[in-house]
């Protein structure tokens, strides 16, 4: 229970040190961007073909732009203390309400994502595993690496090409219907499941080869059973956790796919707010997902101690 408590108390002081370099770091990147802040501002409000040096200095008199950096950052930091991030720049609207329902578009993509994956990386890798060595195991192995070293944008066009163009199976772009799930859910999952399968095969091969697994063998219990008792468990740790590593490709992933497939998630709306220099909502959206990789590592942390055979022995 004590081991519990500091698991917390470390990542509660980790998500505070998250929140202060995120929001430092994206806030000195898009000060260094160049261009005008307010002329890009003012095309996104009004539209390109409206923008003109007069709607700028009009964007900039309203923001307080004029006022520095310095006053803009410390503005903010006063508003996150208050777990208030502020309002767009663009919209106008509250980057919580923004982001809680970008969020959620995100969690639904993310979530399938990872439950494909599941489904089949880390049974491909437990058979790989029971047979090291083998055909399987090989051909595992190459497959595997082929899906980690292809870049997701270029998986998620060639899906595109194939199941959109060419097939005409399933749309290229879109959200609300359940078939606009599989291609990025798709293209996110497959990139997982290769490295899920690897880390499982790897965690297998081991527990089969270990003298407790061996002498199960030798007492004539039936290798579904020998899996279920003395297998799964001994490789949920090592699984478990790089479930939660997991949550760090997925973060990387996001926002190309999300921009490839136009989903309306969180990805999609950073890379839109990095264009239109829409500060406050790039520092709530790199917080939010900076914080949640933190709170995904805790629960991570606290699952692989409740069920790691070597923790509950201790």
């Amino acid at each position: 229970m004590i081991t519990a408590f500091r698991i917390i108390a470390f990542r509660l002081m980790q998500a505070a040190g998250v929140a202060l370099v995120v929001g430092v770091m994206s806030f000195l990147m898009m000060q260094a961007m160049p261009g005008d802040m307010a002329y890009r501002i003012a095309a996104a409000r009004y539209g390109y073909d409206l923008a003109s040096t007069e709607l700028a200095e009009a964007v900039r008199v309203e923001l307080g732009l004029d006022a520095g950096p310095a006053a803009q950052f410390l503005r903010w930091i006063s508003g996150l203390v208050q777990f208030d991030l502020g309002e767009s720049l663009v919209s106008g609207q509250s980057v919580w309400g923004e982001i809680t329902h970008q969020l959620g578009a995100s969690l639904e993509l993310a979530s399938i994502a990872i439950a494909l994956s599941l489904v089949i990386g880390p049974p491909l890798g437990i058979c790989a595993g029971l047979h090291a060595g083998g055909r399987f195991d090989r051909a595992l192995l190459v497959i595997a690496a082929a899906f980690r070293a292809v870049p997701q944008f270029l998986l998620g066009l060639v899906l595109i090409v194939i199941f959109a163009v060419q097939f005409r199976l399933l749309p290229s772009a879109g959200y609300g219907q359940a078939s606009h799930f599989l291609l990025p859910a798709g293209t996110l999952a497959l990139g997982l499941a290769a490295a899920s399968a690897r880390i499982t095969r790897d965690a297998m091969a081991g527990v089969a080869a270990s003298p407790h697994y061996a002498f199960a063998r030798m007492k004539g219990l039936s290798e579904i059973h020998i899996l279920f008792r003395h297998g799964l468990r001994n490789i949920g740790a090592p699984v478990i956790t790089y479930l939660g590593l997991q949550f760090v490709l997925l973060a990387e992933g996001v926002v190309v796919v999300e921009t490839i497939f136009g989903w309306p998630g969180i990805g999609h709306a950073l890379i839109h707010a990095v264009f239109h220099r829409d500060v406050p909502m790039v520092q709530g959206a790199a917080l939010v997902m900076g914080l949640a990789f933190v709170a995904i590592n805790a629960i991570v942390d606290l699952v692989v101690r409740r069920i790691d055979p070597r923790e509950v022995r201790a």
